[in-house]
């Protein structure tokens, strides 16, 4: 599923711009194109996690599944419309994100099944399996894209989604007891069975934060790194290299972690996280060598590792098990607005001020996660859990 979706991010703008769009319009529609579908599954993802809790996260995943490998396919025909084929794309990805919503609903099964003391190995593979998929579907998007052409590689991506459906509907099992409609929790009374209120906004924020501090730098890393190297001989090679350097530490540090925080607390592990993700992120603000950057980048992964498989550790220990899905619901609706502020916010900054000043802002924002998440903890720094 991780790599269906980042096998088209390296040639997106390329594809708008074979749609007969230019300038900086290709900019323009590329962002929107991707803010659109992150967006979308933010809004409606609390809608869904409802439905999740009434009929099981399965049903959930096979239709997320099947709508995306339909909503992927037919973003391949864009090319018959002409220029219009870009809000032909932009209203297909909108869609994709309102049907979205296969990740969290994975995470909130395997939260409400895993054995809680287990629950951060459980989520850490589970984050190792994403970011492992996230981390081979560009270099391998980019080789489809150059093979078999890019409109060929949305019908691929679309064909990858339905064997997904297929795979789930066949070997995923679920132990869910449907709850009758009378007996239905609603949201606030899920809220109001929270065994740590304070806590569970504490972590929304935090997922809210986190996203925003990694994407901040996306849109322009690889114009960082020309301005770092002079040249661009071998400029994509060598950025793909460094963006997929956070990625390849993160999904080899994952699943260890997650054990580590089962073993002495995932609220410890987080604020250990944020500490080791400022002492990297803030340097990439002063380096002087793209392999200075590169080094950081890949650090920065074993810090990022620990970081959202704690989180949902701590979500998936705090939440009634009859309103699990909504919760995750709404875990993922705060990330899906930071995927949305946080290259807006990196974009905003460098372009008015610098590239350097934008890494800087973006390790603010993980002081102010670190200091959020410290109050948070507080009264549980003692102690190896916050729950009993």
């Amino acid at each position: 599923m991780g790599a269906s979706f980042s096998l088209v991010m390296p040639f997106l703008p390329l594809y708008i711009q074979n749609l007969g769009i230019q300038g900086s319009a290709v900019t323009l529609y590329s962002g929107i194109a991707f803010a659109s579908t992150a967006l979308a599954s933010g809004i409606i993802a609390p809608f869904w996690g409802r439905l999740a809790d009434e009929y099981g996260r399965k049903p959930m995943m096979v239709r997320a599944a099947f709508v995306m490998s339909l909503t992927m396919g037919f973003i391949a025909i864009s090319p018959m419309f002409g220029k219009a084929g870009v809000f032909w794309l932009i209203s297909l990805r909108l869609l994709m994100g309102f049907f979205s919503g296969f990740i969290p609903n994975a995470t909130a099964m395997i939260a409400s099944q895993a054995p809680k003391d287990k629950s951060g190995y459980a989520l850490g593979l589970l984050s190792t399996a994403m970011v492992t998929g996230t981390l081979i579907g560009p270099s391998i998007g980019g080789l489809m894209a150059q093979w078999f052409g890019m409109s060929n590689v949305f019908i691929i991506v679309g064909i990858l989604l339905f064997l997904a459906t297929i795979l789930t509907v066949l070997f995923v099992h679920e132990n869910f007891e449907p709850i009758p409609k009378k007996e239905m929790l609603s949201t606030k009374e899920v809220f109001s069975k929270v065994s740590n209120k304070h806590i569970l906004v504490g972590l929304l924020v935090t997922c809210f934060i986190l996203q925003i501090t990694s994407q901040s730098i996306e849109p322009f890393v690889t114009l960082y790194i020309k301005t770092l190297s002079g040249s661009t001989s071998n400029l994509m090679f060598i950025s793909g290299l460094i963006v997929s350097a956070v990625g390849l530490s993160a999904m080899l540090s994952s699943s260890t972690l997650g054990k580590i925080g089962d073993k002495y607390g995932s609220h410890r592990l987080i604020l250990v996280g944020l500490l080791f993700s400022l002492a990297m992120y803030l340097p990439m603000a002063f380096v002087q060598t793209p392999l200075q950057l590169g080094i950081l980048r890949f650090f920065l992964g074993f810090g990022t590792g620990a970081l959202m498989p704690s989180v949902n550790s701590l979500l998936a220990k705090i939440t009634p098990k009859e309103g699990v899905s909504r919760i995750f619901a709404y875990s993922q609706m705060f990330s899906n607005f930071g995927v949305v502020v946080g290259p807006l916010l990196g974009s905003a900054v460098a372009g008015i001020v610098s590239y350097r000043m934008a890494i800087v802002v973006t390790s603010l924002f993980v002081i102010i996660n670190f200091i959020w998440s410290l109050i948070n903890f507080k009264p549980f720094l003692h102690q190896r859990s916050i729950v009993g």
